[in-house]
């Protein structure tokens, strides 16, 4: 690939302003789509810079757009808001870190697709919430990979965590495990005949009852299927659960003014690293 055919390559998302990104893209006649102003990066999933990625890989935009929507719509239609489950997550969230101390929020799929939705939700529950003082935090597992590095610490470490566990039915899901059972020992004869979804299913159910057995609060969403459609009821979900809990804060969601700080303190300190290296 040279410069002649780099605009075959490339598509730049950036907002309708002088920008280097934009000034680079007319220069190499890059395909630009103008992002919405003031649209911050964690709340931009349903916007084009989350969408067209997601049309990439085979997704329908429309889809993944009609679930947010249907969970907007509810939003929008009831007179009273103790029945919408993103408020009942704010108010059980706030209300476990004000009364029982709850100062970290767990979020753990057992999906391996919801892998980067849950770094997803870190930003967006760090990112909105961390001001003032305020604020939990947010930290993110993936089932069953995490049983083994943060379940012992879950169980019997510190009583500071409230759970969100999401699991999908996964029983008699993928290949049976038959071969070599019927030449190694006992001790594993009885796998023989489950379908590797059938474990899966085991260890998330293992896993919750485990916490609640522990008394360690844990919320458990189950889903049906991972389509397009409930991706985005889940993200909007999500979305509108740390709106509601920055309200109880009285915190602003959608900046990050000590960020911005850190910004700008790097590009101060990249351009003396590069002033000093030309002028010796």
């Amino acid at each position: 690939m040279d410069a002649s055919s780099i605009q075959n390559h490339f598509v730049v998302i950036t907002e309708n302003k002088k920008s280097s990104l934009r000034q680079l893209a007319n220069h190499y006649k890059i395909p630009i789509i103008d992002h919405p102003p003031k649209l911050g990066g964690r709340f931009s999933v349903f916007s084009v810079v989350g969408l067209l990625p997601a049309m990439i890989v085979g997704l329908d935009p429309f889809e993944i757009r009609e679930g947010a929507t249907r969970i907007l719509d509810r939003l929008l239609s009831i007179d009273n808001i103790e029945n919408f489950s993103p408020a009942i997550g704010a108010g059980l969230s706030y209300l476990l870190e004000k009364e029982k101390g709850k100062t970290i929020s767990v979020m753990m799929p057992y999906i391996d697709e919801l892998n980067q939705f849950s770094f997803w939700y870190r930003q967006l529950w760090a990112e909105s919430l961390g001001k003032k003082g305020k604020g939990t935090t947010p930290v993110n597992a993936l089932g069953a990979v995490d049983q083994h590095s943060q379940l012992q610490l879950y169980l019997d470490g510190p009583k500071d965590k409230f759970y969100t566990v999401i699991v999908s039915s996964m029983e008699n899901k993928g290949a049976p495990l038959t071969e070599p059972f019927h030449k190694i020992e006992n001790s594993v004869k009885y796998l023989e005949g489950a379908a590797i979804g059938d474990l899966m299913e085991a260890e998330q159910r293992a896993t919750i009852d485990t916490l609640i057995k522990n008394k360690r609060p844990t919320r458990v969403i189950e889903i049906p299927d991972l389509t397009p459609d409930f991706m985005g009821m889940l993200m909007m979900h999500f979305m509108l659960e740390t709106i509601f809990m920055a309200g109880l804060y009285g915190v602003d969601p959608f900046d990050q003014p000590a960020v911005e700080e850190g910004k700008v303190l790097a590009r101060q300190y990249l351009a003396k690293t590069l002033k000093e290296r030309l002028h010796g």
